[in-house]
């Protein structure tokens, strides 16, 4: 999974709200537990466009490649086969979880409903590109350069 970042300059047209200046979030699906941050391997089947504080905060849906069930979910249909509800109980659980704080209910882009894979892996490209950007403004890198046949992007 590449490193990902979501443009508070950039108006995202399934929200229209910016990004939220933080990575996108993502949420294996699988059957094992696994320690918060763990480094797992995962296959993308989905996204959620939730909307927080007016900022867009992708949902990346995943599940691990060691999960007995990744052979058999590759998109949402696959998932919401083999996991009646889990799509629905987490977008359920997004849009409610900061009105025990006293906040008011997330938003969804998308009319509210879940995306496939070929969305999600679209948005994590997307954001990948803006994370090099980032990087490349920060620190001069992006640039492009021409050794003998060869050209070379400085990361």
């Amino acid at each position: 999974f590449p490193q990902t970042w979501e443009d508070p300059k950039e108006i995202s047209e399934e929200t229209g709200c910016p990004g939220d200046n933080d990575p996108i979030d993502v949420i294996e699906l699988g059957t094992r537990q696994r320690p918060t941050g763990s480094i797992t391997r995962v296959k993308v089947v989905g996204v959620i466009a939730m909307i927080d504080s007016e900022e867009t905060d992708w949902k990346i849906l995943a599940i691990a490649l060691d999960d007995d069930r990744a052979p058999n979910i590759n998109d949402l249909a696959d998932l919401d086969a083999h996991m009646p509800g889990a799509t629905a109980a987490l977008t359920h659980w997004l849009r409610m979880y900061k009105t025990a704080e006293g906040k008011g209910e997330n938003r969804f882009g998308f009319g509210g409903k879940p995306q496939g894979a070929a969305v999600a892996t679209r948005i994590v490209e997307e954001t990948h590109e803006a994370w090099r950007r980032l990087l490349a403004e920060s620190s001069g890198a992006g640039s492009l350069k021409r050794v003998g046949s060869s050209t070379l992007l400085t990361v």
